[in-house]
């Protein structure tokens, strides 16, 4: 079958639950996806901040097919050295004391909502406890990170969520306060809000939390699944300003492209929540996803990938701030490190076709904001080519 055709018989088959581009996808090569008929398109989107080694990075590939040759799945009855080995190295990384393995992000924040309820549930032994979340956030699709997802749109179809729990806003602490009260268990809230906007918490703001939470015996919950494992030049974006967490969310890049997330929290936390049976997962863990993020552990650390993101993610914000000077519809540069967003003052869905089009790969967050989330193995030459197709696909849609 041609590509047309295979995207119909998708549409036949598959639930609509995506609007998707109107392309197949057949393979890629370092920052660059090919489709079915050979076309090649610079990816700025890297599956939505997974891919942040790109595509068949040297070493990622082989160390996979190594353990699909030994063991790919036993059911976490029994131990096996790779999630070992990964669960030391993601703490050293991140600076906490226990890892849960899950199978994706949703499922990491679901986790962490359950270890910060029984925290609290051990404290008073009732269960109207309640949690603080923030308004534009996004933590998943799955019941219980839809409920601290702050906004409605994503919400009030499946009503009801879980309940007791209150929206405050992003880098305003009194909004906090006027939330917080004696049944408040946690405060979760995105490092750096990705689908919200690419909004960074300021640093002011978290060390306000981190003292409220001190001082409450109230848990620190920071959602690091886009923002973290190195795309804002540290590895996880707290430790920018070394406001740690009680508990902390990582998946996305976590496994660069395997199907991978995990729950982390200090060990104070972990002696006084979950134990056995209350919470687990048959796949979490597998020997192959585990792999997987030992694999990219070492690459980070061997290539020294952080220090290539604070090389060149520099660049990339002039390059965006020159947009924003020239072009009037485009409001504001807004994010962090090779995490960035344009607001603009218009929906951004015909640029975005418009440049696929040219073959660069963009989305968006929100209906008026282009986000940039590419590989963090990226160079200068990378983001001249997409500026270059993106400034294209301005001047055919919003200036002709």
């Amino acid at each position: 079958m041609n590509m047309q055709e295979y995207i119909t018989e998708a549409e036949k088959d598959l639930l609509h639950t995506y609007n998707r581009y109107q392309i197949v996808l057949d393979k890629g090569e370092g920052v660059y996806l090919y489709d079915m008929e050979g076309k090649e398109y610079l990816d700025f989107v890297s599956g939505i901040a997974v891919f942040a080694l790109g595509y068949h990075y040297p070493g990622y590939d082989e160390a996979l097919k190594a353990q699909i040759d030994k063991l790919i799945h036993t059911s976490n009855y029994y131990y096996n050295v790779p999630a070992i080995e990964a669960a030391r190295k993601i703490k050293a990384a991140s600076g906490m004391d226990r890892v849960f393995f899950t199978n994706s992000g949703a499922e990491a924040i679901e986790g962490a909502l359950k270890a910060a309820r029984k925290y609290a549930y051990l404290k008073d032994n009732t269960t109207d406890h309640e949690i603080i979340a923030m308004e534009h956030s996004f933590h998943g699709r799955t019941f219980g990170a839809l409920s601290v997802t702050g906004n409605p749109h994503y919400r009030e179809a499946f009503e009801p969520m879980i309940g007791n729990i209150r929206f405050a806003n992003l880098n305003d602490f009194g909004s906090v306060m006027n939330c917080v009260s004696d049944k408040t268990c946690a405060i979760i809230l995105e490092t750096v809000q990705g689908e919200g906007g690419l909004v960074p918490a300021n640093e002011d703001f978290l060390r306000k939390v981190r003292a409220l939470c001190d001082e409450r015996d109230i848990l620190l919950i920071l959602d690091e699944i886009q923002c973290g494992m190195g795309r804002t030049g540290y590895m996880y974006a707290w430790q920018k300003y070394g406001v740690k967490p009680d508990i902390m969310t990582s998946a996305k890049a976590l496994g660069c492209g395997v199907p991978v997330g995990a729950f982390m929290m200090t060990e104070k936390v972990a002696a006084q929540s979950l134990t056995a049976g209350d919470h687990g997962t048959t796949y979490g863990g597998n020997p192959l996803a585990c792999a997987a993020i030992s694999k990219v552990l070492d690459i980070y650390e061997e290539d020294k990938i952080t220090e290539h993101v604070n090389e060149v993610a520099p660049y990339l914000e002039k390059k965006l701030d020159e947009l924003v000077e020239k072009y009037d519809f485009i409001i504001e540069r807004r994010g962090t490190g090779l995490m960035q967003g344009l607001k603009c003052d218009r929906p951004v869905g015909n640029i975005i076709n418009c440049a696929v089009s040219k073959g660069l790969i963009i989305i968006n967050a929100g209906a008026d904001i282009l986000r940039f989330v590419p590989s963090l193995i990226i160079e200068k030459e990378h983001v001249d080519k997409m500026i270059d197709i993106l400034t294209q696909a301005i001047e055919e849609t919003e200036c002709a």
